[in-house]
């Protein structure tokens, strides 16, 4: 749990079913402005990607065995430790294969930084401090999972209860996100976002960081954040691969049968991006 002041939970009637979903998040790409990689030379991601899976608590309980199902079919695979970028492409293709149609939801925040650079110095500058566009993208991710678990259990009439699990990433400060998570819940951020995030079913407090191999959620949240990630960021030669987030695609939440904007959602929302990445987003 991330440190600080314990807060006052509010009480729900026993009457009332509870119903708790678990969200675990990954990234993919880095937040350096440096030398951005290129088709001549290499460098830093020109993409940042925050992505992350959600369950039921019933299925949370499963995703052991989802990951070992992918992991059994590896020769030579005794650590239960799923790394997407340490698969090869038939690999890869199993691995988003297998969770095609596993009972979970996806949702991918991308930002194309070589937008960003078009901004002016002052809002370049904040981007640029450690640690600002990460949480930034957090913001967005948290919106859009906390919404869909709410709306999901207004439907059946139930509570909500949200628990997240970040996976540990050197160099992030976790108590910046944690004061960051209570501005926003307190209401004290000087320009109101036109979407929030849901606090009546997520809690700051229950948001927890743990190491990629201890959590089979994490594991799956890379998969699905690589997988978005190969269809955006072109390699040395320009190349993209959208092949495994299209095996992903129904797991990917959906807003009026849409994934773009919901499920798959650029930051910011109108940029331009290179043609094999635009090909992708067009097709969600």
């Amino acid at each position: 749990m991330i440190p600080g002041t314990r807060l006052e939970r509010a009480r729900i009637p026993k009457e009332v079913k509870l119903e708790e979903y678990f969200v675990y998040i990954d990234e993919a790409g880095d937040e350096g402005f440096g030398k951005l990689r290129n088709s001549s030379s290499g460098g830093q991601s020109s993409w940042l990607l925050l992505g992350g899976i959600v369950v039921s608590k019933e299925n949370d309980r499963l995703l052991p065995q989802w990951r070992n199902e992918i992991m059994d079919q590896f020769p030579q695979k005794r650590r239960r430790d799923l790394h997407f970028h340490k698969l090869k492409h038939e690999q890869k293709v199993l691995a988003s294969r297998t969770l095609a149609n596993k009972p979970f939801g996806a949702c991918v925040i991308a930002s194309y930084k070589p937008t960003l650079l078009q901004l002016d110095d002052q809002k370049l500058s904040v981007f640029k401090q450690k640690g600002h566009l990460y949480n930034y993208l957090v913001r967005f991710l948290l919106e859009r999972v906390s919404t869909a678990c709410a709306q999901k259990s207004q439907k059946t009439g139930t509570a909500c209860k949200v628990n997240v699990t970040f996976s540990k990433r050197g160099g992030t400060d976790y108590e910046v996100m944690r004061d960051y998570l209570f501005l926003m819940r307190d209401g004290r951020e000087v320009v109101r976002p036109v979407r929030s995030i849901d606090w009546s079913v997520l809690n700051p407090e229950d948001v927890k960081v743990e190491d990629h191999a201890n959590r089979a959620g994490l594991q799956i949240a890379d998969v699905a954040t690589s997988a978005v990630y190969s269809a955006l960021e072109p390699n040395l030669y320009g190349d993209t691969e959208p092949r495994y987030a299209n095996f992903l695609r129904p797991r990917f939440l959906k807003q009026n049968k849409r994934i773009l904007n919901c499920g798959v959602t650029l930051v910011p929302r109108r940029c331009s991006i290179p043609p094999q990445s635009e090909q992708y987003i067009q097709s969600l």
